[in-house]
């Protein structure tokens, strides 16, 4: 698949860090053009694809509110002529609490972030791409879309969400050029998962534990994955939800 996305253009939500920055890059390395689109402003995932000789910008957008995410495509469509993949990975994981003590305010920002910015990419996303009949999306989701986590109940209740959004939007463009499918990332080594075992060594050996493969995943592995979903070597896989998990959900 080596240079398999030459003269194509992804957009990466979520690009700075992490999973995002991961494939943004990879992205790069296979002959695309990258719109790195993120709320955080960091040039690293930018420079680092132009110090390679690829070719990508920064987008600075809140996915969460419409007129950032028409601006983000119509930015990426003027710089550099059109649309053809997009992984949708911008995402937050909110406060932890059990369910009965989530406040109204983190249930809505989690939402917001999760689905309504999925939703509003693929808005944006899916009316350029239908204009050259062709294009791949990514959603990002996780093993909290298959099944329940405790403490989390307003991120599980997104990515789960995710999936749904994935599955109808596969539907409705499957004779239109377009797959939408979504990939269900289990324990990556990222700041995320920092944050959500608060560096406690206890509890991420434990973690660590229950994962059947003995470790996290890396972001790198997640990034393989999706850039396969929006390749055609995945050119019969629309509506589908992909688990890079290291065998956790198959307990």
């Amino acid at each position: 698949m080596d240079r398999f996305f030459e003269d194509k253009v992804a957009i990466v939500t979520g690009g700075s860090f992490g999973i995002g920055r991961a494939t943004a890059m990879l992205f790069a390395q296979r002959g695309a053009k990258v719109a790195v689109v993120d709320w955080v402003e960091d040039a690293e995932t930018v420079n680092s694809i132009t110090a390679a000789g690829g070719e990508a910008i920064f987008i600075k957008c809140d996915v969460s509110k419409d007129s950032d995410v028409q601006a983000m495509v119509e930015k990426t469509v003027s710089t550099f002529g059109r649309l053809d993949y997009a992984f949708n990975n911008a995402g937050i994981e909110g406060a932890s609490a059990p369910t009965h003590e989530v406040t109204e305010e983190n249930f809505d920002k989690v939402l917001g972030v999760n689905v309504k910015g999925v939703w509003l990419c693929m808005k944006y996303e899916i009316a350029e791409m239908l204009r050259h009949g062709k294009g791949a999306i990514v959603n990002c989701s996780s093993i909290a879309g298959l099944i329940g986590f405790p403490g989390i109940p307003a991120y599980t209740a997104s990515k789960h969400a995710v999936i749904g959004l994935t599955k109808t939007a596969a539907l409705e463009y499957a004779q239109s050029g377009l797959r939408v499918n979504a990939i269900c990332p289990g324990a990556i080594q990222t700041a995320m998962i920092d944050r959500f075992i608060e560096k406690n060594k206890t509890t991420r050996d434990a973690m660590v534990a229950g994962e059947p493969m003995g470790r996290f995943g890396e972001p790198g592995e997640i990034a393989e994955a999706a850039i396969w979903l929006c390749s055609d070597a995945s050119s019969f896989t629309t509506g589908h939800a992909l688990v890079v998990d290291g065998g956790w959900v198959a307990r």
